[in-house]
């Protein structure tokens, strides 16, 4: 297994094709992620393009400006994207992700590929991504290298889709077929390790490289942003901002505000984002006067947001154990607020937040247990404030972005001839 050692060899005028299916503009997730890699790469002299679908995550549906037309061409930082028109379903179930999948997966097996890469990177979850970019790695004979940000077999398993125990199997059948044949495969947390042994990928070629910061820290007057938010002085907010989408189980924090709303304190509980759950967390929520169900938030404003919270949250269905690490942890981290966490002891998420020394662990998918700790919270301040000051530390000291594009960049040096 690869860790970080000496500098990135040289990639200039290497050409570098990246697939994947979320990219810029999206804002969170893996689009930011999958932006900044490759316009990193960029600034070290690669050139670089790109083939993507169109954006629509977290909401499910396809941004304006992105609806017409099967292909487009733009220009991003030095990147030349392509981006392909698919298949975006609204609900989630196995039917309707294997539509998805399929269509961006012969959009870009039929997509023109120029110039001629050199090397091939791509980025999952999607399936479609790593199956589209290991096949045109083959046709023109060039290395094909896999950058896992979820498992897909695990999460068809653990994310609770509909019809998911036919979705799992085929799933996991495609998983392992694909990717043994990468070149490299990097995931983003040593949880992810054993999994992808256990596939047949030698231990030489398997690099862990974490998902770094992609927003900075607030930097707004915190008490003004709460005022503009209408969250007023005396109240300690509970802030989930992301996804809400089956794997997140997010109805435990309605069941959490709904209890809290018999106690005598002023504990407002805040969703911000958007995804497949938000229309029913809003339906199960609306008697609740101290929950509060909010649109995503541009990302210049995102970590004034953040920080303006009193304690940020993460949730989990408790089957998810090891299919991925939620992407808002390193924003989490980033803004010095802690992190109450309500996901199984012993995942992946789990053990970031017990090696940051961020936050707080608690059993999934219990209400009364998540009440407990945002109370005890709520009464200690100054152990509010060590937490976040432990997250600010482990995202400087260990989610560096320079970093972890120098590991992308010795990766792919590694692999070329």
């Amino acid at each position: 297994m690869q860790t970080s050692g000496q500098p990135a060899a040289p990639l200039a005028d290497v050409r570098i094709l990246l697939i994947s299916m979320n990219y810029r503009p999206e804002h969170s997730g893996i689009g930011p992620y999958a932006g900044q890699i490759a316009e990193g790469l960029v600034g070290v002299g690669a050139r670089v393009s790109a083939i993507t679908g169109v954006p629509h995550y977290p909401a499910w549906r396809v941004q304006d400006g992105y609806r017409r037309g099967l292909r487009r061409r733009e220009v991003l930082d030095g990147v030349d994207v392509l981006r392909l028109r698919h298949y975006v379903p609204a609900r989630q179930s196995a039917l309707r992700r294997a539509v998805y999948e399929g269509t961006f997966l012969a959009q870009a097996l039929l997509a023109p590929v120029r110039p001629v890469p050199d090397v091939v990177l791509a980025i999952t979850p999607s399936l479609s991504s790593a199956a589209a970019g290991l096949r045109i790695a083959r046709r023109f004979g060039v290395p094909g290298v896999l950058l896992v940000q979820d498992l897909m077999g695990a999460a068809a398993a653990q994310s609770g889709i509909r019809g998911g125990s036919a979705v799992t199997t085929i799933t996991n059948r495609m998983e392992r077929s694909l990717v043994p044949r990468a070149d490299a495969v990097a995931v983003i947390h040593e949880s992810f390790v054993p999994r992808v042994r256990a596939m047949g990928v030698p231990e030489s070629r398997v690099h862990v490289i974490p998902n770094w910061t992609h927003i900075g820290p607030p930097h707004n007057d915190r008490q003004s942003t709460r005022d503009k938010l209408g969250w007023a002085a005396d109240e300690t907010v509970m802030l989930h901002a992301g996804n809400m989408g089956l794997k997140q189980g997010l109805d435990v924090v309605v069941d959490a505000a709904r209890r809290a709303g018999e106690l005598p304190y002023r504990l407002r509980f805040v969703l911000i984002g958007d995804g497949n759950q938000r229309a029913h967390l809003q339906r199960i929520g609306r008697d609740l006067p101290n929950l509060s169900v909010l649109p995503p938030v541009p990302g210049d404003g995102f970590p004034d947001v953040l920080g303006a919270a009193d304690v940020l949250l993460v949730t989990q269905r408790a089957s998810v154990l090891d299919m991925s690490i939620p992407s808002k942890l390193t924003s989490y981290f980033a803004a010095g607020r802690p992190v109450l966490a309500a996901v199984a002891p012993g995942g992946g998420t789990a053990a970031e937040i017990e090696r940051s020394g961020a936050g707080v662990v608690v059993a999934p998918e219990d209400p009364a247990a998540l009440l407990d700790a945002a109370l005890a919270l709520r009464d200690r301040p100054d152990t509010r404030a060590d937490l976040g000051r432990n997250g600010q530390r482990y995202a400087a000291d260990r989610l560096d972005r320079a970093a972890g594009l120098d590991q992308i960049c010795r990766m792919i040096a590694d692999v070329l001839p």
